[in-house]
């Protein structure tokens, strides 16, 4: 079995991951994460006992840290989820996203190559040879990052593709712009096997309400305004999370080093139609519920600075060359997601905190 170092891996695509290779048994986990607001151990209470699920308090950004844990597990692979990653909040705070986005990923970086150079002996790697078979792997850096490096499409425009260039538009953005160009920069110069995924807007079970779907499902349960940035003509590419996982286990099996893998879920949406098809899921799981209908609670908010029109991913390349495809249609994708948020109080009624509340207050209620 191999030994994944996860990084992020208490957040929420992050969880879902780490959850889906130990129900595979595909590697054993080395987990470390920061445990900051979106950081939730619940999101791993199934894995409470699981001896190969190895989890660590801490931040990419501590080189000592980072350091003793190549040296005493020596693992296979990085897999970079660790990142803030709200648009909002890197409008209010984007120092925060420059230090864990920027300088966060360097340390990683530079610690892995420093690794893989003592295990490798410095030298090259074939482009496969991360995937060539049990045995044959060395080490791979897999770096997750966004749409959002991309910039802002027309409504007309040809979706992203691997070769469009960079063109980010906000803090959290550019943040992750600066990583992954460090990635690359880090495979092209110094041969380190490493791997970009780009992927479209995740939604499914264990994201932190502070994004659009499930503020909106437990703003609907709560009877409190549904949010809905300017007009909600903004479109989006949605992706169910475990979707994205599998893509994810795909690109470690079979991607080769040196490439940038952009993972979508081929579904563009506006906005306003995502909410509109959460309260019709609300009213028909609901039927008793005083909310109904609860598209009545939507309510237009003052659109947030430089909010990007639209996002759309070209998948052809994932798809011809690893044979990955998104399995759930967003009709399926949101019902079960709906479905895990009402079944799961507990988990919800933990994350929303003071601090979540407060964040609510300062970015949402400013805006009416």
């Amino acid at each position: 079995m191999k030994t994944y170092l996860v990084s992020g891996g208490a957040g929420f695509i992050g969880s879902n991951f780490v959850l889906k290779c130990r129900e595979r048994a595909v590697a054993r986990i080395i987990n470390l994460d920061k445990l900051t607001y979106a950081g939730n151990l619940q999101n791993l209470a199934g894995l409470h006992n699981d001896p190969d699920h190895v989890f660590i308090h801490g931040d990419i950004a501590d080189d000592a840290l980072v350091r003793n844990l190549f040296e005493k597990y020596a693992p296979d692979a990085v897999i970079n989820f660790a990142a803030e990653s709200h648009v909002d909040r890197s409008i209010v705070s984007p120092e925060d996203f420059i230090q864990t986005n920027v300088v966060g990923t360097f340390r990683l970086l530079q610690a892995a190559l420093d690794y893989w150079r003592g295990r490798s002996g410095g030298k090259s790697q074939t482009r496969h040879s991360f995937s060539d078979g049990a045995g044959s792997a060395s080490f791979l850096f897999l770096h997750i990052s966004t749409d959002e490096v991309y910039g802002s499409l027309g409504q007309d425009d040809p979706p992203f593709k691997e070769s469009t260039p960079y063109a980010p538009n906000s803090p959290y953005a550019a943040s992750k712009a600066a990583s992954d160009h460090l990635v690359r920069a880090y495979h092209h110069t110094y041969g380190l096997p490493a791997i970009v995924t780009n992927c479209s807007n995740n939604y499914g079970p264990r994201q932190f309400p502070e994004k659009l779907i499930p503020l909106i499902i437990l703003n609907g349960l709560k009877g409190e305004q549904m949010p809905v940035y300017g007009d909600g003509q903004n479109i989006r590419d949605w992706l169910f999370v475990d979707d994205h996982c599998d893509a994810l286990l795909r690109v470690l099996e079979r991607g080769r080093p040196g490439e940038i893998y952009n993972i979508g879920g081929d579904c563009e949406r506006k906005n306003i139609d995502i909410v509109r098809d959460i309260c019709a899921i609300l009213d028909d799981l609901l039927p008793d519920s005083p909310r109904r209908p609860h598209a009545s609670l939507i309510a237009f908010v003052k659109d947030r600075p430089g909010h990007d029109r639209r996002y759309a991913m070209d998948c052809a390349k994932i798809k011809r060359e690893l044979a990955w495809a998104p399995s759930e249609t967003l009709e399926s994708g949101l019902l079960k997601t709906v479905q895990w948020y009402l079944a799961n109080p507990e988990w919800v009624e933990s994350v929303q905190s003071g601090e979540y509340r407060r964040w609510i207050e300062i970015n949402y209620e400013n805006r009416r």
